[in-house]
């Protein structure tokens, strides 16, 4: 699956790069000196523009500095179309676009990809579905081919189908005996946006899977997949003239989509506490999840809610690890995260601890949110915040790839490019009342909380029950959600 492109997703490598050693000096950085030493080096390519008769919007950047070219192309709907009981449709359907294209059978497709030393790759979220790639400049017309191929001309082959959908099913049953951490946020969020399409397993679940047929992903690919909810973004060392002919052969004849794109609506912060256990008898470990919806993308406060979050739980140093991991031994990890959709997503809190220290863990995380709520983040902790974040930022435009994925994804979500072209100036203006703001607004209280623990619920049940009622599941129920 593709992560779209997103100045609050920082932080995971932001954190990755602290854990190895990588991250920036905590030294003090004023605002005036953020803004001058940063926008100039993280300005977004302006990307020449078309749009096909047929509806599909064509970003073209001409960058020669090599002789590789990208291509990301983005379909609006995602999982967001699958139907009711059938969940995991469009994550189905774009691993069998790879599986045999045009003339080529899987394997003739996936060798001609490797021979020109390419990558290619599809993909569905929640939002959206589409392709990535990059290949050498003499390879163009074999990009475009297969993107092409892939996209309006799969085979769908039953076998293919087949065999993906048993090893997806099999993956998730793994995922269940021996790495439950894997599944929180399933869990999470189905018990947080019940009932709302966000709760709604994007890859689904053993049952949604096995009902799943193959006429169910034509009937998806008819519905969803069209140009009139498709653009494509080219970034590399080509000729954009030349290109936009290549692109109108390939894909002017496309269809639009069947089906209107799907559309969500907000769902109001969760009041108070619920908890889901989910039992897995003999587990060493408890996992835990806890959050509440946050913010969406776009969101005007997004600078200081990053600067929050990497303070928070997004690096190696914020204060969850701290408290979880480097002071207490709690733990090997803990963190943050928020999740940035159409709508407000997500904010959530996740980590792991062996089962009787489960109350211990549990009451130290509420105890750090409480803390944020009460303290706010200081000068010093605002000032190796912001040096952190911006020492992050500017990788994350380097490459052709990392560059059509912006563009793809300010498209999706309705985005300028200030978006990513102001973000080191929004970063550098936050003061003391942005980031108060910004914890109101994306943070939930301690009291205000959906808890999703997985482990022994023979060891744990007690505890769970001191935060809040209990909705409880086995970790072999099919389903990642119990009806609560």
């Amino acid at each position: 699956m593709r992560l779209a492109f997103n100045p609050l997703h920082l932080a995971l490598a932001a954190a990755l790069a602290a854990t190895a050693g990588l991250a920036p000096a905590a030294q003090a950085v004023t605002p005036a000196l953020a803004a001058a030493a940063v926008p100039g080096d993280v300005t977004l390519p302006t990307p020449q523009r078309a749009t096909l008769a047929n509806g599909i919007e064509l970003l073209i950047v001409e960058k020669r500095d090599t002789p590789l070219v990208a291509i990301d192309i983005a379909i609006r709907g995602g999982a967001l179309g699958d139907p009711a009981g059938r969940e995991g449709t469009a994550n189905l359907l774009a691993e069998l676009l790879q599986k045999g294209a045009g003339s080529r059978d899987a394997l003739q497709f996936a060798e001609a990809i490797d021979g020109a030393g390419a990558t290619l790759s599809t993909y569905a979220g929640t939002e959206a579905m589409g392709l990535t790639g990059s290949f050498l400049r003499e390879d163009v017309d074999l990009m475009v081919e297969l993107a092409s191929d892939a996209l309006l001309r799969p085979r769908l082959d039953a076998e293919e189908f087949e065999r993906l959908r048993t090893r997806s099913i099999q993956a998730l049953a793994a995922a269940r005996d021996s790495d439950p951490g894997e599944l929180r946020g399933a869990y999470g969020y189905a018990a947080l946006f019940a009932g709302h399409p966000y709760g709604r397993p994007e890859s689904g679940d053993e049952t949604t899977l096995a009902a799943i047929t193959l006429d169910d992903v034509k009937r998806y690919y008819a519905d969803h997949v069209g140009a009139d909810r498709m653009v494509i973004a080219i970034v590399g060392d080509v000729d954009a003239a030349q290109l936009r002919t290549r692109l109108e052969r390939a894909f002017g004849g496309f269809r639009a989509a069947a089906a209107e794109v799907p559309t969500v609506q907000p769902l109001p912060a969760r009041e108070g506490r619920r908890v889901v256990l989910v039992d897995k008898p003999g587990a060493a470990q408890t996992y835990f999840w806890l959050g509440n919806v946050g913010v969406a993308r776009g969101d005007e406060g997004d600078a200081a809610q990053e600067l929050v979050n990497t303070v928070f739980g997004g690096r190696f140093t914020s204060m969850l690890n701290t408290e979880l991991r480097i002071k207490s031994g709690l733990s090997y990890g803990a963190g943050s995260s928020l999740q940035r959709l159409k709508v407000p997503g997500a904010t959530a809190i996740s980590s792991f601890t062996r089962t009787d220290a489960t109350e211990q863990a549990l009451d130290l995380a509420l105890a750090t949110l409480d803390r944020l709520h009460a303290d706010g983040i200081s000068p010093e902790m605002l000032a190796s915040a912001r040096n952190y974040v911006l020492g992050q930022f500017p990788p994350d435009l380097e490459t052709n790839g990392q560059i059509a994925d912006a563009l793809t994804d300010l498209w999706l979500y309705g985005l300028e490019a200030d978006a990513i072209d102001a973000f080191a100036e929004r970063v550098a203006a936050v003061d003391d009342d942005a980031l108060r703001a910004a914890i109101a607004r994306a943070y939930p209280t301690s009291d205000d909380l959906v808890m999703v623990l997985i482990g022994d619920a023979a060891k744990i049940r007690e505890v769970a029950k001191k935060y809040g009622a209990v909705t409880e599941m086995k970790i072999t129920d099919p389903r990642f959600s119990g009806g609560q």
